[in-house]
């Protein structure tokens, strides 16, 4: 009679069989992904420190702009109130419109200042930029180097990847999608990618701790899937260990 456990359970560690193999392929890669995508993040970093940058140098030009039309339309008023002045009927309005002249005056020195205070900052912007953007050419040389190394070692592992999961997809189908749903979220919280493990030396192989004889046993009969009361990785089957026989020591001769 067949055993729909037995069968579930010799599916599953084919599946997990399948994915170490693919996770031995993902550890000759390293860490270069996690390098590449750390350093794709910090090149985008930078440009959005570079856009920001000169977003405040942009502002800083505008203002700039509406500094000197203002000290135009200043200057403006003076010519005016200066023509007035000649056309004064008293004292009274000719100091007004001296105070006028003034007040203009100092508007204008006002907005030289601002314009001068904002060509310092547009300098000291445009230095960030440039060391931003120096930083930003060396990163990204480290980037393309990390990307290619990365590009050779998959390529060389590629074919076999293909293979790997064309097997997976295969072996997917033949297990329920319950299972198959608690399969990868268990291999997904394991450090190690193992979701389903023997019982070696009587410990769970996935986190060593000690499995109960009668758990053992349960695992052995394979009547239902049994975890581990530790991780929760599936115990699969319970690995005998053969002692060898100790051998009789030789007496020495006297």
């Amino acid at each position: 009679m067949d055993n729909p456990v037995a069968q579930r359970l010799d599916a599953l560690i084919k599946l997990q069989s399948i994915d170490s193999k693919l996770d031995e392929i993902e550890k000759i890669k390293g860490a270069l992904p996690e390098e590449v995508q750390d350093l794709e993040d910090e090149i985008a970093g930078y440009e959005t420190r570079i856009a920001k940058f000169q977003g405040e140098v942009d502002a800083l030009e505008t203002e700039i702009s509406n500094n000197r039309t203002a000290i135009k339309d200043s200057e403006k008023l003076i010519k005016k109130y200066e023509e007035q002045q000649n056309n004064v009927r008293n004292n009274r309005e000719f100091d007004a419109l001296s105070k006028e002249v003034e007040l203009q005056q100092l508007e204008i020195q006002i907005s030289e200042k601002r314009i001068r205070e904002a060509y310092h900052k547009i300098e000291i912007k445009k230095q960030e930029i440039e060391g931003t953007q120096h930083t930003k050419s060396e990163r990204g040389k480290d980037l393309e180097s990390k990307q290619k190394e990365l590009e050779v070692i998959s390529k060389e592992n590629e074919d076999d990847a293909a293979k790997l999961r064309e097997e997976r997809e295969k072996a997917s189908k033949k297990i329920e999608a319950r299972f198959l749903k608690s399969y990868n979220r268990i291999r997904t919280n394991a450090a190690n990618g193992l979701a389903v493990v023997p019982v070696r030396r009587g410990a769970c192989g996935g986190c060593f701790n000690m499995v109960p004889p009668q758990r053992q046993v349960d695992v052995k009969e394979r009547k239902k899937l049994i975890v581990c009361e530790h991780c929760g990785r599936i115990l699969a089957s319970v690995e005998e260990v053969v002692e060898e026989e100790k051998k009789p020591r030789r007496r020495r001769s006297s």
